[in-house]
């Protein structure tokens, strides 16, 4: 554990302090390169599940062939196989292109692609009280975050707020890709429940949110005007801004 300086208006002294890890993982697919990103090396064979479903690289994990993890000095190699009619479509496309942990359109190459169609999810009944359940609960499901102060989560909850799954890493989108990941590999649904971030809501958080047939999407922090109109479009309800005192609701049919 490193040491540090810490330095207060009325001296300092030395501790030792945790760090979040960091390291570049290399997505193939059926041996072409897809992605490097930049993630936390924990339950990487989630994220990896997630973001092939999430970029659509498939469509279930059934159609996931085979996923093997590499270790190297420099990173992880994710080698993921899938079905050879998947394989095509992105191979049609494939580039080598490097990502970091804020990146959430490495699997597009052209505007269009943004605005493509989103499946409509299922209709939340998700009740408020619900909501502040899961935020008061959030703190202990981020043991990560407690240790490092680096650390996004993403959380799967039931429709009382309680929180069955949590996934963390330095990135908000890989801490999403890992929670769908493992929902697929656990052959969980949301069952009426919803997902919590701690994150602001942008655009592409929305759309991994839709993809996964998420019903209601929750986040710490506000969304962003694409997100909105997204969420909406998609029928995803979008709450925002949820703090301990007040959330913030966008139906999708308001």
């Amino acid at each position: 554990m490193p040491s540090f300086r810490r330095v207060t208006p009325v001296g300092s002294s030395i501790i030792d302090r945790a760090i979040v890890g960091e390291q570049p993982v290399a997505i193939e697919v059926n041996g072409i390169g897809h992605a490097v990103m930049m993630a936390t090396p924990a339950d990487l064979e989630d994220f990896v599940t997630g973001f092939a479903l999430a970029e659509r690289i498939v469509d279930a994990v059934g159609e996931m062939e085979g996923l093997d993890l590499h270790a190297t000095p420099q990173g992880t190699v994710a080698r993921l196989w899938v079905a050879r009619a998947r394989a095509a479509a992105v191979h049609a496309r494939a580039r080598r292109r490097t990502s970091d942990s804020a990146c959430g359109l490495c699997g597009m190459d052209n505007l269009e692609a943004v605005h493509r169609a989103l499946p409509r999810v299922p209709a939340s009944g998700v009740a408020p009280a619900a909501i502040f359940r899961a935020l008061s609960a959030m703190r202990g499901h981020q043991p990560l975050n407690a240790a490092t102060g680096a650390a996004h989560a993403a959380m799967l909850c039931d429709a009382d707020g309680a929180v069955r799954l949590a996934r963390e890493d330095v990135g908000r989108h890989n801490a999403f890709d890992k929670l769908i990941g493992a929902m697929a590999r656990q052959a969980l649904g949301w069952d009426g429940g919803f997902a919590l971030l701690s994150s602001r809501c942008s655009y592409e958080l929305v759309e991994k949110a839709a993809l996964a047939h998420c019903p209601m999407l929750v986040t710490v922090s506000a969304a962003t005007d694409l997100a909105l109109a997204r969420a909406r479009a998609a029928g995803l309800t979008l709450v925002h801004l949820a703090r301990d005192d007040a959330v913030l609701f966008s139906d999708p049919d308001v």
